[in-house]
């Protein structure tokens, strides 16, 4: 196959149009998925376009029309360790996303999908069935996002900033999460800190590098047998806390990747006869609805998903608008309760 003549410049409507020889209008209704265009040519034409990585915006183009006003809001998932859409930070993620696309006028179609299939929303925007994808989470998938970036499809990301990022991503200040949740622990007193997640993800890595850093601005290093790895759901958390309890391994406190885990670790805890916070502070991420509920009530890095809701919103309207948003980070505080308290004298 002949391609144009630069590899290094966007690929155009006219350069689909020239390899396929017929018109650029032909072109456009294929892409749009016009039945004036038999189902062969169709196939053609998309097929070479997909060959060349080139994505047509109907996000825009709709947008302009006035004919689309749906989202796609997309909770990937991994097939060997899924997490429930009943996950509280899902569920308020989905409550911000909600609020802020019915402010703007968009309905909001929600689905899930495994995460290594995540390149499959593709075909959500070229059918014309959504202006635009709003993706919660990276899931390892950055190298498959990246390529949808190149194909100039309209999608955010909700979660860390990574090296050689095409596309653009609203998160937290992740190590800073991470820094603020150990360092209170750490200035409480308590010297055995257990970092409670799974460093594997993303966002819990740089949450974890912060845990570290702040070991390290308080002149400790952190025993090895302390990363208590565990996923982001309720059973495997109890699982790993009471395994955890089971090794003997002496601790006097708990940062959690996120407050399901946080909390979940309180019970198990509670149950083998350690009391929170007397015997273990335990500090929590997210700030969930929960969190302030639970007994006792969670200190935890709270995560402003209104913030975060809207930023999404606003980025994927910049990218439909004119292709492209700068990443952004929302910035973390820590909410004190009544979880963590100072090492008895």
């Amino acid at each position: 196959m002949v391609k144009p003549e630069s590899d290094n410049r966007k690929i155009q409507m006219a350069d689909i149009a020239r390899l396929a020889g017929v018109s650029i209008s032909t072109v456009s209704r294929a892409l749009s998925g016009s039945t004036l265009i038999n189902e062969e040519t169709r196939a053609r034409i998309t097929e070479l376009a997909r060959s060349l990585s080139y994505t047509i915006n109907l996000g825009a183009k709709n947008l302009r029309s006035g004919e689309n006003r749906t989202v796609g809001v997309v909770i990937p998932y991994l097939r060997d360790n899924r997490q429930h859409v009943t996950d509280p930070f899902f569920l308020g993620m989905l409550d911000s996303l909600a609020d802020q696309l019915t402010d703007q006028g968009f309905d909001l179609l929600f689905s899930r999908i495994e995460a290594d299939t995540i390149d499959e929303v593709a075909n959500w925007v070229d059918s014309g069935r959504v202006c635009g994808i709003i993706i919660i989470g990276q899931w390892g998938q950055h190298e498959r996002l990246n390529q949808l970036a190149r194909r100039q499809l309209p999608f955010v990301v909700w979660g860390a900033q990574l090296p050689q990022q095409m596309y653009c991503s609203v998160g937290s200040d992740n190590f800073n999460g991470g820094l603020l949740a150990a360092g209170h622990l750490l200035g409480l007193g308590r010297k055995r800190v257990v970092f409670m997640g799974n460093r594997d993800a993303t966002e819990a890595q740089q949450r974890y590098q912060g845990y570290l850093a702040a070991h390290a601005a308080h002149g400790l290093a952190p025993d090895p047998a302390l990363y208590l790895p565990s996923p982001f759901t309720e059973p495997k958390a109890q699982s790993a806390m009471t395994d955890f309890l089971r090794r003997g391994v002496a601790f006097d406190a708990v940062f959690a990747a996120s407050d399901l885990i946080a909390i979940n670790a309180m019970g198990v805890m509670g149950a083998h006869g350690l009391n929170v916070p007397k015997d273990v502070s335990v500090v929590g991420y997210d700030d969930v609805g929960m969190a302030a509920h639970s007994f006792p009530p969670l200190t935890t890095v709270r995560q402003p998903l209104d913030l975060a809701g809207a930023a999404l919103v606003h980025c994927l309207l910049q990218v439909i608008r004119q292709g492209h948003a700068d990443p952004r980070a929302v910035t973390t505080e820590l909410v004190v309760r009544a979880s963590t308290s100072a090492v008895s004298v």
